[in-house]
């Protein structure tokens, strides 16, 4: 068996771990042992777990590998933000952003390899839909980065929708919180999505972390023409969803917001998030929008765009507007994987 056909130990919970040594007729605490080894010790190789006699780890490296691997591709912007590049699905890649800020450090990670929700203003889109991103592969964009060590934070706000790879997705979170994991709190992770109900449902219910919403408008007429996503899973619908759970004191939702140029911000705009917000404790993050290649849609203007953050704000709303990052490097979500996939086609 060649080592690409064998399956991989990184990316495993606790109960697959246990599962393994069952297999290979090991204890059972040997699972443990080799979680402590995956995610706190951050070995390199199945030799490295010294705590294993040399039989068992034969064994191991027999019918597993470690399973993680190093980017393929770094850029570095003037102001700190790095984005890596991730080989994924063949000859397809992934693309993992370094955000460095004063009070935090987070790490932007995908959970697919292109997506197929096809929102008319996203590169990634634009790819189409190859593959989920099993937990190994999704931690690995955490793991194998220079500054694995220093990221505080973590938001599935890269390419795909978390919520079409619930499963997968719901796993990762279970390793990165859990003790035996990363120990990650889940109130520094962030989990980004533009609707998808089915996966919110288990999302909320499954697990403790933060909750984004990509919004973009609140007209169902308008958002419909550039999220089609809209027609199947409706934002009121959504928004029903999210008013009826419990979030409890320290668990928060937000909605991201793109500042479109006479598409989503006028006042009416503002009167209709208030409206259909109603009664659900959030933030709004603005969000200036960049040129995308094939994209028609351009940004609103900072004037436009701080008039919206007042009048908003004016309504009892918290509102943030999001500090524009790496836009030398290409960072917006799919450009660089996109300009790579070109280069290899």
């Amino acid at each position: 068996m060649s080592d690409n056909n064998k399956p991989r130990l990184f990316g495993k919970n606790i109960a697959e771990l246990q599962q393994v040594a069952l297999e290979l007729n090991l204890p059972k605490y040997t699972a443990m042992q080799i979680a402590d080894w995956l995610y706190k010790k951050r070995i390199d190789s199945i030799g490295e777990m010294s705590n294993l006699s040399k039989a068992v780890r034969e064994k191991l490296d027999a019918n597993y590998i470690l399973g993680t691997y190093k980017p393929i591709k770094a850029s570095v912007s003037a102001d700190g933000t790095k984005k890596y590049l991730f080989p994924a699905a063949g000859d397809k890649f992934i693309e993992t952003a370094f955000i460095p800020e004063e009070s935090r450090n987070t790490l932007c990670v995908s959970s697919q390899v292109g997506c197929k929700m096809g929102c008319k203003f996203c590169m990634t889109g634009k790819q189409g839909f190859q593959t989920n991103l099993t937990p190994g592969e999704i931690l690995n964009q955490l793991r194998s980065i220079p500054e694995s060590l220093d990221v505080s934070n973590i938001v599935f706000m890269g390419m795909g929708e978390p919520f079409d790879n619930i499963d997968y997705v719901l796993k990762t979170l279970e390793i990165l919180t859990a003790e035996y994991g990363f120990g990650m709190s889940p109130k520094r992770i962030n989990v980004s999505s533009i609707g998808h109900i089915a996966g919110l449902k288990r999302f909320l219910t499954e697990s403790e972390c933060h909750l984004a919403i990509s919004l973009h408008n609140p007209f169902p007429e308008e958002r419909i023409k550039a999220m089609p996503i809209e027609k199947t899973n409706p934002i009121h619908k959504v928004l029903d969803e999210i008013r009826a759970f419990d979030f409890g004191r320290n668990r928060r939702v937000s909605f991201e917001y793109i500042m479109f140029k006479g598409f989503n911000d006028s006042s009416l705009h503002v009167k209709e998030l208030v409206k259909i917000l109603n009664g659900i404790k959030c933030r709004i993050n603005l969000i200036r929008f960049h040129p995308v290649p094939g994209v028609e849609l351009t940004g609103s203007d900072d004037d436009t765009i701080f008039e919206f953050q007042n009048q908003l704000k004016a309504k009892g709303i918290v509102t943030t507007l999001r500090a524009s990052r790496g836009l030398d490097i290409e960072a917006a979500c799919g450009m660089l994987s996109t300009k790579e996939l070109l280069k290899v086609n």
